[in-house]
């Protein structure tokens, strides 16, 4: 498997000062789905059928969503998405959308990292980055993307001219 790492060339893509909301930790989380199962041992929900998460200004669409939390705290710990295409969008403190798609997505609020992976794209400002997995560590702006043996990662950087457009 090729390692592709980007956070270097994420610069590009992702400008600096295009920090996640530094506000949407602190914000409650809203969960609308067709159904909803609780495991009180796990300390998992689950939530199924045309789910749709928001938290501040993180939105997340799935047909499955999973969400496991702290047994000791309750705070919320990761957050799973699955579907054909799971979608992950956030805005950044300057106002601009970070957009990913997946079939799985893991979304660690204790590490601020989101992991897409199977058919993994991340854009913004219509550059995008495309692979098997997709590792974004979201208040570092450190970004890995794999591919595979029989998908490369693939990248589109728009040039700076377009974005400010």
């Amino acid at each position: 498997m090729k390692l592709s790492h980007l956070s270097l060339g994420l610069c590009l893509l992702l400008p600096l000062p295009a920090m996640a909301l530094s506000t949407d930790s602190e914000q409650p989380i809203y969960i609308d789905s067709d159904t909803q199962q609780l495991d009180m041992k796990s300390n998992r929900v689950t939530f199924e059928g045309d789910v749709k998460l928001k938290q501040g200004s993180i939105n997340i669409n799935a047909d499955k969503v999973i969400v496991t939390r702290d047994a000791k705290t309750g705070a919320i710990q990761v957050i799973e998405g699955f579907g054909n295409l799971a979608t992950f969008s956030q805005l950044t403190d300057d106002g601009k959308t970070l957009y990913g798609e997946a079939k799985n997505l893991y979304y660690s609020l204790k590490d601020d990292q989101l992991t897409m992976t199977e058919q993994a794209m991340l854009s913004q400002d219509d550059s995008e980055i495309r692979g098997t997995t997709i590792n974004y560590r979201i208040s570092l702006q450190k970004l890995v993307a794999d591919g595979n043996s029989k998908e490369r990662v693939s990248t589109i950087l728009q040039p700076q001219q377009v974005q400010e457009k």
